[in-house]
């Protein structure tokens, strides 16, 4: 039997991590090739999304400690267009969030960060999910869906919906963007699907710093 990990990330190595993936805008993180796909490009729509950016600034003064390498946007833009899969194989997208500010995350089995990562979002999904806020974990490995649904059950993660896109279209989209160059790759968004912020590169999900980032996002 696989010995669980613990559910939390240690403090420091976190830091350290999250600051070379801000310095380096991802240039440690577990880089992956480029597949075709269905998913279109992250749209950019300034009607809906036209407060973001004041939100966006608001938000600045949370982007420190475990977060401090969340990037803030520079322009509106609505997240559109990715799609994946729920546990049962049901399409899903982007919009089937809307109401609800989100924190996206890229993940796979074998991004390393990623497996250390994971039980700290469970974490954070425990403590302040909601009808107003959810963690969406969107998996990447390609294959059959048993690898990591096994990770997921020997690390004890069990608050988080289980999506998933095989094709790792959600990424390629991301990465046409500027916004992904790596794994894990984390996308803050607000109820209205526009993007507040985005990071490349592991944090401690579950701790105060990223707490009071979320607690600040579903108000702003």
């Amino acid at each position: 039997m696989t010995e669980k990990k613990p559910s939390g990330l240690f403090p420091t190595k976190l830091v350290a991590i999250a600051a070379v993936a801000g310095i380096v805008a991802g240039a440690a993180a577990v880089y992956v090739r480029e597949t075709t796909s269905g998913n279109a490009e992250t749209a950019q729509n300034a009607t809906p999304c036209a407060g973001s950016l004041g939100q966006a600034r608001a938000l600045e003064p949370f982007f420190k400690g475990d977060v401090a390498a969340m990037v803030p946007v520079d322009a509106a833009q609505a997240v559109e267009g990715l799609t994946f899969t729920d546990a049962s194989g049901k399409a899903m997208s982007t919009a089937d969030f809307a109401g609800k500010t989100t924190l996206i995350n890229l993940w796979a089995t074998w991004c390393v960060p990623c497996r250390e990562e994971m039980p700290a979002l469970n974490g954070l999904q425990k403590a302040l999910g909601s009808d107003r806020f959810q963690v969406v974990a969107i998996n990447i490995d390609t294959g059959d869906a048993e690898k990591p649904k096994a990770f997921l059950s020997e690390t004890g993660v069990d608050a988080l919906g289980f999506y998933r896109d095989a094709s790792m279209g959600v990424f390629n989209t991301l990465k046409k963007q500027g916004l992904a160059f790596g794994l894990p790759v984390t996308l803050l968004v607000n109820d209205k699907g526009c993007l507040l912020g985005h990071m490349n590169g592991p944090a401690a999900w579950d701790g105060p710093d990223a707490r009071a980032l979320v607690t600040a996002a579903r108000g702003v």
